[in-house]
């Protein structure tokens, strides 16, 4: 089990999106915040088998999990742009598990094997057409899943320990992080803003 550091200067070599879709709300997750998330799965004993990042972005979840050597990795995005970018940064990478990229919905995911892991960072609903994505990843995730782990808007916590135990589930981590995202998009008035919002391990399994 390698430290969290030593994770997050690995992922750090992750490339953003090229052209970052507003409307898909791309937003990269931090190499600080992805290795953190990581590294609390790998604690935990999360991924050992099967692992799905849910609207995998640049791939830096998954790509995560990935240089924990799990059975599967598969990272899933509606985007095919931001699957050829999570691509490259495979490449840049290298990690001993080899990621298998997948075109889909993260709210509506393909088959997956029963047990898997799911980590996930999902559009957190503030533009157009994306109102409850979490909701939905979510959702999604809990057909297959006895794991989640995701982030969402800060004041969260309510709605995700609702949906959890309303599933027969359980939020058994919980922890604030802090997004330093730079300027992108041109309705963005400051050259750098932090965001507030939160982690949560939702569980299905005694684990």
């Amino acid at each position: 089990m390698g430290s969290k550091r030593a994770l997050e200067r690995e992922l750090s070599r992750v490339r953003g999106f090229e052209h970052p879709r507003v409307e898909l709300e791309q937003y990269p997750t931090p190499a600080g915040i992805a290795a953190q998330l990581v590294h609390l799965a790998d604690l935990q004993g999360d991924l050992e088998g099967c692992v799905v990042d849910l609207g995998t972005g640049t791939g830096v979840l998954a790509l995560g999990a990935a240089l924990r050597a799990p059975e599967r990795v598969i990272g899933l995005d509606r985007d095919p742009a931001a699957l050829a970018r999570a691509r490259e940064n495979e490449r840049r990478i290298d990690p001993p598990r080899g990621v298998e990229w997948l075109l889909g919905d993260g709210g509506r995911p393909p088959l997956c094997p029963l047990g898997t892991t799911v980590l996930t960072n999902p559009p957190f609903g503030a533009q157009r057409g994306q109102r409850h994505a979490d909701r939905r990843f979510l959702e999604g995730a809990r057909g297959f899943a006895d794991v989640i782990y995701s982030i969402h808007n800060e004041g969260s916590r309510e709605f995700v320990e609702s949906f959890a135990a309303d599933n027969g589930g359980e939020v058994t981590h919980a922890y604030e992080l802090a997004f330093d995202l730079e300027r992108q998009f041109e309705f963005h008035e400051e050259e750098r803003r932090t965001i507030r919002a939160e982690c949560y391990r939702s569980a299905w399994r005694d684990v």
